[in-house]
């Protein structure tokens, strides 16, 4: 577990936030800038100090300012991943990873550099200088040598931020990879919701330097009481199993978490039983009281209404379903709400017009 209590106040600004983080998997810290994101950052990496401060990740204190305790950045054992990879110019990429490497003895090396440069997919960048990578070979580089100090905690500020969509697309299944593959647990900061969606699994909503919630991040999501339901983009992360392929098709049928219930979507061939985050939508939900003849929506699933808030304009409400334990979001109008009579407690059918793969 990580312990995060932080005070501090500058220039007007204040952040204060008492967080209990789990010490495994990515936690996103998800707000719009000035929201206090990367002050959190920094003061977890010891580059701003708070007045009244607690930090402890696991069993190790890294500040306290009861006791008069504060450990200072180079004795904390994390990776910094930053918007820019800052790389050295002069050096190799072998030499730059090796900068990364050194810094930790080698009896307390967890990572090496045969996993690292795997992980990251730049065997073959090792002899080039910095200048004759793109932006997301240069990214994963940055990367690799945060985690060649074998950390406790990797941090990681908007890491993407810099990256056209191309380069991001290209950088994000090996952020994946490192989620599935190593044990380190990660904070990264982002006020982009797709990016959270797909590498969260525990995600802080901050604003103007407060926690508004911290909670699994399918829970979060779907709290009609957050700012996340009210925009255009509002929807469910759910994490399904594979348990059938139409070949014929091209369809994944996915069961959902603790449920008989399934949802299809269009994919390439996936093992039976292999993991799959899916997004959907609030707008691509529609509800019915009766399940309908065949149409070309693939997915219907029976649900219950547990309440229903005003969304961002006057026409519509968001409502929460709950689909077996499930939650989903419909965004509706207020006439078709009036018109199916919803009320906390009443069942219909949910129809899902579209599925979206994350990872």
């Amino acid at each position: 577990m990580m312990e995060i209590r932080l005070h501090l106040r500058y220039s007007g600004f204040a952040l204060d936030v008492d967080l209990q983080l789990p010490g495994r998997g990515v936690t996103a810290l998800y707000g719009h800038s000035g929201s206090g994101k990367t002050t959190c950052l920094r003061c977890i990496a010891g580059l701003e100090r708070a007045r009244n401060g607690l930090i402890r990740i696991n069993d190790e204190v890294w500040q306290d300012s009861r006791s008069g305790v504060f450990m200072p950045p180079h004795q904390r054992a994390l990776g910094y991943v930053f918007q820019e990879a800052s790389l050295f110019a002069h050096l190799s990429v072998r030499a730059n990873l090796e900068f990364g490497l050194k810094r930790t003895p080698r009896a307390q090396r967890q990572v090496d550099m045969a996993q690292a440069t795997e992980l990251l997919g730049i065997g073959h960048l090792l002899e080039r200088r910095p200048q004759h990578l793109s932006g997301g070979e240069r990214q994963r580089i940055g990367i690799a040598r945060a985690l060649l100090t074998s950390p406790r905690l990797l941090l990681m500020d908007e890491p993407l931020a810099a990256l056209d969509s191309q380069r991001k697309s290209e950088i994000l299944p090996y952020l994946e990879r490192l989620h599935d593959e190593l044990e380190i647990p990660v904070l990264y900061v982002s006020h982009a919701q797709d990016e959270v969606a797909r590498l969260a699994d525990h995600i802080v909503l901050l604003s103007e330097g407060k926690a508004l919630a911290c909670g699994p991040i399918g829970d979060t999501l779907a709290r009609l009481d957050l700012p996340l339901a009210r925009g255009d983009d509002a929807g469910v992360v759910i994490n399904g199993v594979v348990n059938a392929y139409d070949a014929h098709y091209q369809l994944l049928t996915l069961q959902l978490p603790g449920s008989a219930l399934t949802v299809r979507v269009a994919h390439a061939p996936l093992d039976i039983g292999k993991a799959l985050r899916v997004k959907v939508q609030a707008r691509d939900v529609s509800l019915s009281l009766q399940a309908e003849e065949p149409s070309s929506i693939l997915n219907r699933l029976p649900v219950t209404v547990i309440e229903e808030v005003a969304a961002d304009n006057s026409a519509h409400v968001l409502v929460r379903l709950d689909a077996d334990g499930t939650p989903l979001l419909a965004r509706i109008t207020r006439f078709s709400r009036d018109q199916l009579q919803l009320h906390p407690g009443k069942g219909l059918w949910a129809q899902i017009k579209a599925v979206a793969v994350l990872a």
